[in-house]
């Protein structure tokens, strides 16, 4: 019996500590009175979201990484030259009654245009070939410390808006180069240049707003237009001024070159993929210029859309056949529409003539179907080599 007594003292005891210690981890938990805390720390493992201002410090930290790491590659260009300047009557009087004189006379005219960004220690520079396109013009790049260098020489390619120039110099900071090939629609996004050609080093966010885009690039400041297929949108602010500057993602890796902003819309710009001048760098390193292969003409692609509005087909449409190219050889004319290509059908959305063209060789033969007057002409044409 006094056994028993034992045994029953020692399971209410039992029970009574396990009570208190359940009592306490609920009130523990429940009322935050924390009993157990000094006996059994807690570890908080609790998801909290960032907050707004969390948000913003993250993302301005990003922006001041970028900026610091990848500003002194980003260089400004700025253009020489002389220009004829009309001279008009000093007097009214002398325009309306008199036999007024126009004369012209010549003004030198230096500005900063554009904007590039360096690729290697001895001063290859990167920058849009229409913002070099004047070849009676020179050219000049001021880095980031203010020190400004003549360009010796100009590589223009014949086949994309890029150019390669050349400074005497040695010692310089290069940008790193990234990858073009996976962007997403929404990407964070930053642009370095010479805002409106004044507002050097300009940096400006956004986002990746559209993929695949044909444009016309060129700006009021450069006095130069080209049609551009596949290229990146993007509502980062791009002003005239920023052509030629890197696109770059949150790593600081250059992922376009910003090419035109869309006069007629707001926080719309577009920058060239990195992974076609990439192609181009190559090209160049191998030769030593841009050498291509070539076709002779300049077209617009017409989209799907466009084609069952104007009850033609799909493809490329010409307007305008270079003189003594393959393509005037062939027989094409403007006017005329590419639908294929060695038998390959050309849509915008798959990029284009362009895309087809950069992976032929120079004296490769090209089996060329055309749409003339609601007929289907076959044709071929041998593509020649042209430089930049």
């Amino acid at each position: 019996m006094p056994k028993l007594k034992r045994y029953l003292t020692i399971a209410a005891v039992t029970i009574v500590i396990f009570v208190s210690v359940l009592g306490g981890a609920i009130s523990d938990r429940l009322f935050g009175y924390r009993i157990l805390d000094q006996f059994f720390p807690r570890q908080d493992q609790s998801f909290h979201l960032p907050t707004e201002s969390q948000l913003i410090l993250n993302e301005e930290s990003v922006v001041i990484e970028v900026a610091e790491k990848v500003s002194p590659s980003v260089v400004t260009i700025g253009i020489s030259k002389t220009q004829a300047v009309i001279e008009f009557p000093q007097s009214p009087f002398e325009l309306f009654f008199g036999n007024p004189q126009f004369g012209t006379q010549e003004e030198q005219i230096e500005q900063d245009i554009a904007s590039g960004f360096i690729i290697t220690e001895d001063g290859l520079i990167v920058t849009n070939k229409h913002v070099v396109s004047d070849t009676q013009a020179k050219y000049r790049v001021i880095t980031k410390d203010d020190k400004t260098y003549e360009v010796q020489k100009i590589y223009r390619d014949p086949a994309n808006d890029i150019a390669i120039l050349k400074i005497e110099t040695s010692g310089l900071n290069l940008v790193e180069l990234g990858d073009s090939a996976n962007l997403k629609v929404g990407q964070f996004v930053i642009a370095i240049g010479t805002a409106l050609g004044e507002f050097r080093h300009t940096v400006t966010t956004g986002v990746i707003s559209g993929l695949g885009r044909g444009i016309t690039a060129g700006s009021p400041l450069e006095g130069y237009v080209e049609e551009l297929d596949n290229v990146i949108q993007t509502d980062a602010a791009i002003n005239p001024g920023n052509s030629g500057g890197p696109l770059l993602n949150s790593a600081g890796q250059v992922i376009g070159i910003n090419v035109a902003v869309a006069a007629q819309g707001q926080n719309i710009g577009f920058a060239l993929p990195i992974n076609i001048v990439k192609e181009s760098i190559d090209n160049f390193n191998q030769t030593g210029q841009f050498s291509r292969p070539f076709l002779g003409i300049r077209y617009q692609m017409i989209s799907r859309e466009a084609a069952l509005m104007n009850e033609v087909p799909e493809g490329a449409y010409i307007a305008e056949v270079i003189l003594d190219s393959p393509a005037e050889e062939a027989g094409i004319k403007a006017g005329d529409i590419i639908t294929h290509l060695d038998n390959q059908r050309l849509a915008e959305v798959e990029g284009g003539l362009a895309t087809v063209i950069a992976k032929k060789k120079v004296g490769d033969s090209l089996s060329i179907t055309l749409w003339r007057d609601g007929e289907e002409i076959k044709t071929s044409a041998v593509l020649i080599e042209t430089e930049g």
